[in-house]
Parts: structure tokens; sequence; C-alpha cells
């Protein structure tokens, strides 16, 4: 029958790997979920920043396009008006000209007559072209849609502008035998205001006339924008994409609602803070151009206030706001999707983590049977010994024997133990990491080879350096702003027992700075630099003063600390070897030289500051002293 403290012993043996597998693999769970959170966060604010960027060129583009086309048709609107005028000019000196050639024999004043009633009834451009006639006097001699005014003198007639009308024609005429002009005159379907019109005038010589015509700018440019407004509403956006334009007196003239169209914007009612936002994008467009936000009363297609970005662009020569927008919904669909899909890549993970887990665990479990069945054995084989010990002497004896055998048992077990500690860590590790990396293909032959070294390196029992560099990384790696002369005094009280024990005192002058930057490992540091001091200052006699001095003052921005002691100094042979790893004077049972070499490190690499050691003469209480001193110099402001 085994002990009580046995069996526990073996259940320990037995189903700490498992425990010890199934623990790493919920902590790696928990990292990855939450690794998994912290990269939706990122593309999310990933995706948004690409969804906003990417439509803001596209609708930009979009609206630049639709620009650059009426800007195009507005350059072709003169010439083909141009065009137009002098098609119709040249069709009417034509009639004039037949008329005169084939009636040369008849009286000029019927020959005149034939001529204008031929021209009276012509019309053209949608009915509203219409020809006129003067003579190089100013004398109108055909005017259709004021017949009353035929006869009359216009040479000293002035437009709206103050332009004699006439007699620039005529004097234009001089110098060639047609001309295009400008000029405001009454337009007949609006008599009350003068518009501005565009004609042609030639010279008809046989009478010293000029037959021209003319067409109102504003009447040609009604049939540019309509073909405009009709192209527009015809332009293919994405599914709830449209273009509006917008007149400078806020009426809608274009809008994928054709209930808006002809109505003031802020009576539809489109968006949340309607004048306002009608307001700035008028603002805008006066400016130029440029962005706006605002959150769109209705979406097209899902009837839902919903937040939109537009962009629009002023056309000042027509007073026209044109513009078109993108929803921000449609980015959140991209980031709903974007959530499934790294859900989905989660899963995928847990799946092959708990493959991997419950294998090994699998694996670990069977050979913790077999070597706690082995230990088993080895027990009775023991107790059995121990038992024909007892029988064979006194009760005295069988007890020490006893005790010898259970030690030797225990320090086989501690054997044991230890073997199985830091080597089923690493492996165990080592094994998930590997496996995770393969599964997730970003295994790299450089890390594959590594992680194989430290599987060996584990098996050559070099715990005691693994454990040192483990002990100086697992710290705290937050910046937090801290005392310093708390964080020393909570230094030295931990090694306060030992200096005590040893009657070492500690001479300190601490001014209380404050700074940011890691605190655990400057009291690694500070409890390194004093053991060191320790185990110098242990060599003394018992009668010698023992003591280490802490001065602590700001320099130029900078935290000094100063930590001395008297025990003699450094030899200078070894003073510039103190910093090197593995470099040490003690026995190997008592240091692995690596203390001061990562308080360097610490130091110089991980807090931004200098760590340097000199061997000082100093005096105290008026007696001379010699020692190391290392100099800490630390950044107020990292």
């Amino acid at each position: 029958m085994i002990f009580q403290n046995e069996k526990q012993l073996l259940k320990i043996i037995k189903y700490t790997p498992s425990i010890f597998i199934l623990t790493i693999s919920i902590i790696t769970l928990t990292i990855q979920f939450a690794e998994n959170n912290r990269t939706f966060e990122i593309e999310k604010e990933k995706i948004r920043t690409e969804f906003t960027t990417r439509n803001k060129n596209i609708i930009k583009q979009e609206i630049d396009e639709v620009y650059d086309f009426i800007k195009r048709e507005q350059q072709s609107t003169q010439k083909e008006l141009k065009e137009s005028l002098k098609n119709a000019v040249n069709n009417a000196y034509a009639i004039a000209n037949t008329i005169y050639q084939n009636n040369q024999d008849k009286d000029p004043v019927f020959i005149k007559k034939l001529i204008v009633d031929a021209l009276r009834n012509i019309r053209f451009n949608k009915n509203r072209g219409y020809f006129f006639i003067y003579e190089n006097t100013g004398k109108n001699i055909l005017l259709p849609h004021n017949p009353e005014l035929e006869g009359n003198d216009f040479w000293k007639h002035q437009d709206s502008k103050g332009a004699y009308v006439i007699q620039d024609m005529v004097s234009l005429l001089k110098k060639k035998d047609e001309a295009f002009y400008q000029w405001h005159w009454y337009n007949p379907t609006n008599p009350d205001k003068q518009k501005t019109k565009i004609g042609l005038v030639r010279n008809f010589k046989p009478f010293e006339w000029f037959i021209g015509t003319g067409e109102y700018i504003e009447e040609y440019e009604v049939e540019i924008k309509e073909k405009i407004l009709d192209f527009v509403k015809n332009v293919n956006l994405n599914e709830d994409g449209y273009i509006f334009i917008i007149d400078y007196d806020l009426i809608y003239l274009s809008h994928i609602r054709k209930d808006y169209i002809g109505k003031h914007a802020i009576t539809n009612n489109d968006a949340v803070g309607t004048k306002e936002v009608i307001d700035k994008l008028l603002q805008i467009a006066k400016n130029g151009e440029g962005y706006y936000s605002y959150v769109q009363n209705r979406k097209p297609g899902s009837e839902q206030p919903t937040k939109k970005v537009s962009y629009v662009k002023g056309l000042d020569n027509w007073s026209w706001i044109i513009g078109t927008g993108f929803y921000e919904d449609d980015m959140n669909m991209a980031i709903i999707q974007k959530r499934k899909d790294l859900d989905e890549k989660f899963k995928e993970y847990v799946y092959q983590i708990l493959k991997v887990t419950i294998l090994i665990t699998i694996i670990l479990l069977l050979l913790s049977i077999y070597f706690s069945r082995i230990l088993q054995n080895k027990f009775i084989k023991y107790k059995k010994e121990i038992k024909e010990h007892i029988n064979k002497n006194t009760k005295q004896q069988n007890i020490m024997a006893q005790k010898t055998k259970m030690a030797a048992m225990g320090e086989m077990i501690g054997n044991i133990a230890h073997q199985w500690r830091q080597p089923l860590s690493t492996i165990t590790t080592t094994a998930t990491g590997l496996k995770i990396q393969k599964e997730m293909n970003i295994l790299e032959d450089s890390f594959l080879i590594e992680g194989l070294s430290g599987i060996n390196d584990s098996a050559q029992y070099l715990s005691k350096t693994i454990d040192d560099f483990r002990n100086f990384f697992k710290t705290n790696k937050n910046e937090v702003e801290f005392s310093i002369k708390d964080t020393i005094c909570r230094a030295i009280s931990l090694c306060s027992a030992q200096l005590y024990n040893l009657e070492i005192d500690i001479v300190k002058d601490i001014k209380d700075i404050k700074i940011t930057n890691f605190e655990n490992e400057f009291i690694q540091v500070i409890i390194n630099i004093l053991t060191n001091a320790k185990d110098e200052l242990t060599k003394k006699n018992k009668d010698f003063k023992k003591i280490i001095f802490i001065k602590v003052k700001k320099v130029k921005g900078f935290v000094s600390i100063e930590i001395k002691d008297n025990a003699g100094g450094i030899p200078k042979n070894l003073k510039n070897r103190v910093f090197e790893p593995y470099f040490t004077t003690k026995h190997k049972s008592q240091g692995t030289g690596i203390g001061l070499y990562m308080c360097k490190e610490i130091i110089e690499k991980n807090m931004k500051g200098s760590l340097e050691v000199e061997n000082c003469k100093y005096e105290h209480d008026n007696t001379y002293f010699i020692g190391a001193c290392f100099k800490i110099k630390l950044p107020l402001n990292k």
C-alpha cells in the first residue's frame, strides 16, 4: 500500500502536464480573442478611412466629369448659335438676292416689297428666330414682331447698356460684308426687360440695306440646360447614388425624387437641419467646391435617416450647385462583413488549438502515467528495502535508516521534479508555438531552428541562466509616474533583512523627484547594485564599518542617482569588464554574471538613461573611504 503523500506526488506527476497544457491553451485562446478584437478595431478604422477616401474621390470624379461636360456644352453653345445664325442670314440673303436678280426689270419699290414679304413670316429656332432689315442710314425696313415700328429711324437708338446698336452695325459692315454683334433688345415673349442678344448682319448692296437676325442667349441656353438636365437625369451611378442640381435661388432642377424638382430645397426638408445644410452647400458652391457631411432624412431605397457625405461644385455663370454623395451605412455593411470574416478565422483557430491541445494532453497524460508507474514501483521497492532493514536492526537503527532512505528518496524525487519542471514548460510552449505558426502559415525556418534549440537547451540543465533572464524580463512593461525616493526606499526594504544581518548601514540623501518610466525594472536595478555592494562588503572583517551611500538630485533635465560603498573599489584590471555578460568574480554556485549586464541593458535600452561605474575616494564623518560608485542618469521627460 502506498502512503498518502506518495499518492499525492504521483497524482501531481500524472496530471500536472495535462493541466499545464490546458492552462496554456486557455491563455493562448484568451490572448488570441483579445488580439482578434484589436485586429477588428484596426480593420474597422482602416475600412472607414479607405471607404471615405475612396468614395470621396469617386464622387468628386463624377461631379468633375459632369461639370466638364457642362462647360464643353457651354463653350459649344455660342459656336452652334453663331453657326445657326449664319445659316439663317445666308438663306435670307439668298432669297433676297434671288428675288432681286429675277426682277431687275421691275420697279425697285416693288422688288423691295417682294423681298420684305418673302422674309416677314419666316421663323426658325423653335419659332424664336426672325429676320430684320435696315437701311444703312438707320431706317427700319422689316421688323416682324413690331411692324408698327417699320419705317422709323433707329440711327440714334440705344440699348439698355447705352450702345448705339444700328450705328455699331453699320460701322462693322463698312469693314466687311457680314459681322456678328451683341446687344440688348426687348424680347417679344417678355417685352418688359431688355435681354442680351447675339446676331449676325450682312450687307445687301443693291438697296444699301443690311439683313440680319439674332437670338436671345438666355432662351438658347434654356435648350442647352434642358439637354444637360436630361443628361444628368440619365447618368448611372451606384444603386442609391444620384446627381442633384440646385440653382442659387435654392430651387431643385434635378433630383432622383421627381417631386422635388421645381420646389424650394428648404420646403422639401431632405435633411436634418435642412436650412443649415442648404446654406452650407450654397456657400461651398459659391466658393468653388468642397465636401459636406449631414444626415439625409430619407435615403433612396431604405427611406431611413442616413448620414451622407456630399461633394458640390458651383457653376457660377448659370448659378448652379452640382452635387452628389455617398452614404455611410454602406461602410457599415463592409465593417459587418469584416467582423464575420474575422470571427470565422477565429473559430478555425480555436478548432486547431483544441485539436493540438487534446493531442498533446493525451500524449503527456500517457507519458505521465507511464513514469508515475515507474516511480510507484520504485516507491514499493524502497519501502520493501526499508522494511527488511528494520527487521535486521534495532528500532533506533531502523529509524535512522528510514530517515536516510527517505532523505535519499526525497532528494531523488526533488531531482525528478527539477528535471520535469522547466524542460516540460519549454517543450510544450515551444511545440504549441510551432504548431500555431505552422497552422497560420507564418512559420519560418529561423523560428523553427530557434525553437528546437530552445528544447535542446532546456534538456541541458541551463535552468539557472534561463531563470535569471526570465526574472529580469517578467516586468510590468507599462510606464508609470513614480517617486524616485519612494521607489528606492521600497528596493531597500526588500534587502533590509540581509543588510541588517550583515550590519550594513544605508546613508540616504534623496530628493523627492517624480519621473515617468518603468518602475519595476528600476527597482530590479537598485536591488542588483545593492546586492553587489553587499557581497563585496561581506568580504570585510566583522569590525569593519560597512556603509552604502545613496544620493539623488536633479541635473539639467536628468535625475542623477549615485550608489557607492566603502568596500575598497573594483580592481583596475576588472573595472572595464563588470558590465560584460557572464562575467563574475564569484563562485559558479553563487552567481551567473548577468546581474550588472542586465542592469545596464535596462537603464540604457529600456529606460533611455545611462549607467556607469568608477572607483571613488570620499570623506564621511571625518573618515576617508574608497569604494565603487555606480552612477545612473535618467531623463525627467522621455
